[in-house]
Order: structure tokens, then sequence, then C-alpha cells
């Protein structure tokens, strides 16, 4: 753009804000003045004095009453009298309050939206047709939206016919569908409020039949009533996704459709598609036309007139749709977090997402933990809380929200520990020994993270101390192995805490004591591969038999290493990454590397045979399998 011109517009704007500005601010100082006041909003027994031409010029509802008692016939006395009178407007079913507000945002352009008045807000800027409230109540409710208010706010969305809020929210339900169907306030719903969200295709559901169960239960809560649109939900519900034994022994056999000869053939048109058994595809019904020739046409879909081409102009019927969920592009893969990123690996395809940056919240040095409900949490690092006098020193803990792709900050953990273990049992997660990060102690504490409280406090310690030992979790109880005692020797210990007996238990050691090495449970039995020995580093890989209590040897790592991860995915074993001891070009001596490769184990041919050379987001990573939808990350 010409510079001139740029100037030009630039100075035009300016002029623009200041005679805004000064219109506004000097409308507030007559307010503030009490003159020139010409019009009183009364609420009640509350009057508020105002300018009708403020009324007028922000609110068409305002300026039609205004105007329609504007005089018709001319005349200088009516005129006269008519500017000089002070117009009262009576307004019901307004909360005074939330009015006063709003009037006041109309000579100052500010109010004070919290969660508790937004929505009485919201409801009489649209009533009064204020356009700048209307939008700023509209992104105060996107920017809040949480598991609590997200079905209100769609509600509240369809009521007022805000397109932008209603999607906004249902794209919210539909990404936790899982947990907001069992609520109370979805079986509240109506069917024309359901429909939306069942019909979407952001649903986040692995499974149809959860869709299936859902409605059940909302049709059970109100059935007499709700069994009159079963039609139409019926429709939006996607049975070919589902396994057909599923629909033959629960929805052919539900009361729901037994009782409904509509739903019967409906359903055994889902049936036939089954043996694939395909309908003639109906003619899209074109505007002016009777839809029976197939030719193309205007079409209306969705309450928009369309034009259609030959190849758009027939669909099979809302039953037999098949396209998937967004729920249904979950896999797993492995999750790959430092201190720059959270990369998910995925070795089938040799594919990388972006799941999250880490940020100042994911420390470089921290353990993490993927729980049975496919929850993420990282631990570690030195947090200093000046707020808290007592013990201001603690460590980082954080949890990877997998819709939103960041991080969630929990509760910190108290006494900051490095070479620590971390461990799940029900709702609770266990920090496990380690060393102080403010000094060199080694500790047998245990910490215990309460997931409903949201709580830390002390669990029963360990019998003796340890660092760098592995922490493996199986159906509630913690595993401990390895490790290195107090005078820093290697150990082969293992040992077990049953949470429900509080109680810790001694099992079969290993046959090599080592500590930094890499654990994992795969296929029912514990794996331990390479680590930290007496005199060195050790690449021996032994597997613990949880129902034997015993311990076998199997191939070994291909070096020699510590900090192995080992990762259990899809019934396939990886090794990646760690340290090893290499011999750099030209030197004679040793030094430490940190190597970034994949390795995967045959166990068939039982060996470990190498898949990348280096995946450069394995540098100082913790590494997981985590279940993760690949449509809501960006490939690296």
């Amino acid at each position: 753009m010409d510079p001139r011109v740029a100037a030009l517009k630039s100075m035009e704007e300016e002029l623009r804000v200041y005679q805004t500005t000064l219109l506004q601010d000097g409308f507030r100082d007559l307010l503030d003045e009490g003159k020139m006041i010409d019009c009183e909003l009364k609420v009640g027994d509350k009057k508020l004095p105002c300018h009708r031409q403020v009324l007028a010029a922000c609110s068409p509802y305002f300026r039609e009453i205004l105007l329609s008692e504007e005089p018709e016939e001319s005349g200088k006395k009516k005129a006269t009298a008519t500017a000089t009178a002070k117009k009262e407007v009576v307004l019901d079913d307004v909360d005074p309050t939330v009015l006063e507000m709003i009037l006041r945002y109309l000579y100052t352009s500010e109010i004070a939206i919290t969660d508790d008045n937004v929505q009485d807000i919201f409801a009489v800027a649209n009533m009064f047709q204020i356009p700048s409230i209307f939008t700023v109540c509209v992104s105060y409710l996107q920017r809040r939206l949480g598991l609590s208010n997200c079905l209100a706010v769609f509600r509240l969305g369809l009521l007022l016919d805000c397109p932008r809020l209603a999607v906004s929210a249902r794209d919210f339900i539909a990404e936790r569908f899982g947990a907001l169907c069992k609520d109370a306030d979805f079986l509240q719903l109506s069917a024309q409020e359901l429909i939306p969200i069942v019909a979407c295709d952001g649903l986040n559901v692995e499974k149809e039949e959860v869709v299936w169960e859902a409605f059940v239960g909302w049709v059970k809560h109100d059935k007499e009533e709700r069994v009159k649109s079963l039609p139409d939900l019926f429709d939006c519900i996607r049975f070919r996704l589902m396994a057909k034994d599923f629909v033959r022994d629960h929805v052919e056999k539900s009361d729901l459709v037994k009782a409904n000869p509509d739903l019967q053939k409906k359903l055994k048109l889902v049936k036939d598609a089954f043996e694939g058994k395909m309908p003639e595809p109906q003619p899209i019904v074109s505007a002016g036309k009777s839809g029976t020739d197939g030719k193309a046409g205007a079409a209306t879909v969705n309450g928009d007139v369309e034009a259609v081409d030959e190849e758009q102009a027939a669909l099979l019927p809302s039953i037999l749709n098949d396209n998937k969920r967004l729920g249904m592009y979950a896999r797993h893969l492995i999750l790959l977090v430092n201190d720059e990123a959270a990369v998910a690996y995925d070795p089938t395809e040799n594919e990388c997402y972006l799941a999250a940056l880490s940020g100042e919240q994911v420390p470089k040095n921290h353990v993490s933990l993927v729980t049975r409900e496919n929850q993420l949490f990282l631990a570690g690092g030195l947090y200093y809380d000046e707020e808290n006098k007592d013990q201001p020193y603690q460590s980082y803990f954080v949890q990877l929200d997998n819709l939103e792709g960041d991080w969630m900050g929990m509760p910190p953990m108290p006494s900051p520990r490095v070479l620590f273990g971390l461990g799940e049992s029900e709702n609770s997660i266990y920090a496990v020994g380690g060393k102080e990060l403010t000094g060199d102690v080694t500790l047998d504490s245990v910490l215990c993270y309460d997931r409903k409280s949201f709580k830390w406090g002390e669990s029963d310690p360990l019998p003796y101390k340890v660092y760098g030992h592995t922490v493996v979790s199986n159906k509630d109880l913690v595993y401990v192995l390895g490790g290195k005692s107090d005078d820093k020797k290697c150990l082969s210990k293992v040992m077990v805490y049953n949470p429900k007996k509080f109680e810790w238990k001694e099992l079969a050691p290993m046959s090599v004591a080592r500590s930094l090495c890499g654990a994992v449970l795969h296929k029912g039995k514990v794996w331990v591969a390479a680590g930290v020995v007496e005199g060195g580093l050790t690449a021996s890989v032994e597997v613990y038999n949880i129902a034997t209590n015993k311990w076998e040897t199997q191939t070994e790592f291909p070096q020699e290493r510590s900090s192995l991860s080992l990762v259990s995915m899809g019934d396939v074993l990886y090794g990646i990454g760690g340290f090893a001891m290499v011999q750099a070009e030209g030197e004679q001596q040793f030094a430490p590397k940190e190597m970034t490769d994949v390795w995967k184990y045959d166990e068939e041919k039982k060996e470990w045979v190498g898949l990348l050379r280096e995946i450069r987001y394995a540098a100082g990573a913790s590494c997981q399998s985590v279940k993760l939808n690949v449509l809501k990350m960006a490939k690296l």
C-alpha cells in the first residue's frame, strides 16, 4: 500500500476514534450531572434516567418504541411539548440490576460480566437488540464452557437463536459425549435439542454402541412423552457402525423397537445392509418439482436451497448413514514428551503428530504416567510457591488435555524430588521414593494424589530408601523394581504395594541388580531391560511372571544403555532412546551419549529389530502409549 494512502487512512481512523470517544464521554458527563435527561426506564419501583438519543442510537428495540410515539402532525406548540416532555418507558420481566449495568455500558463501554450474571445480561441484550453486549456475552460463554455449564449454554444458544454459541456448545458437548451423556442435565434435553448432538459427525465416541445406550437412557427418563420422537432420533444413530451381534442382541430385542413398527422397518434396512442388500437411493425433492424425475435442480438441504448435480441428486435413507464419528479415528500412539513439545509417533505409519507444546509447565526432568482412563500425568521439576510459607518448594504436576491439546496445571506435588517413580491404583496416583531435589537425601516416602478431591497426601512408606528405580502398575497394585539404595548400591529387590491392605510385600528379586532401567507391563507380564549395574551398563532383559512370581531371561537389547524407555502398544514391545557409552571418532575414551532411536521386539524370532535410527523428538523425553485422535493433531 502507498505510504501516503496508509497515513491518510490512519489519520481518518484516529479522528473517528477521537470523535466516538468524545461523544461517549460527553453523554456520560451529561448523565452523571443529570442534565438534558429526557427519558426514564422504569422497572418495578426503580427509575433509571437516560437520554433518548443514546437509547435510540444503540438499540433498535428502543428506537422503535421511542419513534413510534413521535407526533405525526406538524405544529410548533405540539413539537415543543414533545421535546420538553420526559418520556417514561416501562419494562417488565427485567432484572433492575442487569438493566442498570447495560444502561451504564451504553455510556461507558464498561460492563462487569461474571459467571453469575452472564446469562441474564445475554438474555436482556438479546431482548433489547444490543449487538455489542450480545457479542461480548457470546465470547465470554465460549471461553467459559465447561462440563458443568455446556448443556445449559447449548440450550441458551438455541433459545436465543444464536448459532455461533449453540454450535460452540454443541461441539464441546460432542467432544465430551461419553461423560456428559451420563449427566442429569443431559436427560433434561428435549428431542429437538438432542437431535443436533446425536447427529453430529464430531461425536467423540469410539463405538456407536455408546450413542445407543445414551439414547435408551434418555428415552427411559420420560418414556411416555419421548416415544413420540423415536423415529426422528432413531435416524441419527449410525447402526451400520455397530457390531452385528450388538444390533441383534440389544437393539432388535429392545422394548422400544419391538413396540414400534416404524422402528422395526428402519432396522430391517440396517439388517439388509449388513447382508449387502442396499435400497435404491431416493432422489432429492427439488424446489418446484415433484422429485420423481431424478433430474438435478435446486434442493432443500438443512433448510437452505442449494443447487445439486445429478451425482448428488440421490441419497440413501438416513438410517443407513455409516460415516465415522470423530472419536473413531483415535488410536494408540507413542507419546514423546520433553520440555519443548509432546509429539505422538505412529511406528506403523512412521508419522509424527504435534499433541501439545510444552511451555513452562513441563519440566525437563519429569516422570510420566498414563492411567487406565487414558489420562497422561507428568510430575517433576522445581516449583516455587511464594504464597506457601511452610512448604514453598514443590514439584510441577500437570495433565495433558487430549481434546484441547494443552497442559492443565494440577495441584503441585509437595516434597520436590527426582529419580522417583509414578504408579496408579483406582483413583489415586503414587509418587514413590526418589531423592530430595533441594538436598542429597534418599527418600522412602510415598506421596498419594487423590484424583477425586484433587489433593496430595502421605501414603505408607517403602520399607527402604531408594532412588533411580522403576514403577509399574497392574490391577490396582503398584510394583517397585530395582533402583539404588542410600549407600548407592544397585538393587535387585522387587516390592508390591496393595492400597486396599495398606501394605508392602517383597516379591522374587530380579536376576540382575540394576537402576535407571526400562520397565513396562506387556501382555500381563513385567518386562525389564537395560539399566545401570555395579560394573557400568547392561543390555540384559528379564521378564517377571506375576502369576508364578518368577523371572525369566529374554533376548538382550542390542546395546548397553541406561534410562531406556520401554513402551507396550498394540501387543508390540518398543524400546526407545536412553544413554549409551559411545566412542567418538578420533577419541580413545568412551563418553555417554543420548540415543534417540526406536527398536521393536519380534517375539516370533525373539530378536530386537531397528525401526528408526533417529527420532529427534525422543531427546530428553519420557515415552508412553496414549490413545489420541490423529484428526485433532497437526502432522509434523
